[in-house]
């Protein structure tokens, strides 16, 4: 079986701090760019040296971030991109459309199937928020991460 191709194209910053430059990938929002992002950020933090414990952590909040565009908004595309500077790993998520209300962390019953992928997010995260897109009407929804294991709470 042939090496993943990296899908994540460079992002050239003008922060000094930058340890690496950012990568940004744009795929349809279905399903299936779930294990798509999924892989291309496991390669690009493997690539970068980060831990495996923070990797694990980034993957979830990736796909989390990936899935509430995909179940969320009425999206045909989404963005995600990440960088690494000063020991923060951040990850955004980024769709064309904005749902028609904020993405909020929520206490679901404990029958129900769905509703934790926020707290999952808040949990391993160091922050996370949502911002309007610069340009068009999507929005953005971005965590942080130590990418250094012994920074972890």
């Amino acid at each position: 079986m042939a090496p993943l191709a990296l899908p994540l194209t460079p992002l050239r910053t003008s922060r000094e701090q930058d340890t690496h430059p950012g990568c940004a990938l744009r795929l349809p929002a279905t399903a299936s760019s779930v294990s798509t992002v999924r892989a291309a950020v496991r390669e690009r933090l493997g690539a970068w040296g980060v831990s495996a414990a923070v990797c694990d952590d980034a993957l979830l909040v990736v796909s989390e971030l990936v899935t509430n565009v995909i179940t969320h908004t009425v999206s045909d595309h989404l963005e995600c991109r990440l960088s690494l500077r000063a020991g923060l790993l951040r990850l955004e998520v980024e769709d064309e459309i904005r749902a028609h209300t904020l993405p909020a962390s929520r206490t679901p019953d404990p029958d129900e199937h769905c509703g934790r992928g926020l707290l999952l997010v808040g949990a391993v995260s160091s922050a996370w928020g949502v911002t309007d897109a610069p340009h068009g009407p999507g929005r953005i929804v971005w965590a942080e991460l130590p990418s250094r294991t012994e920074e972890r709470h």
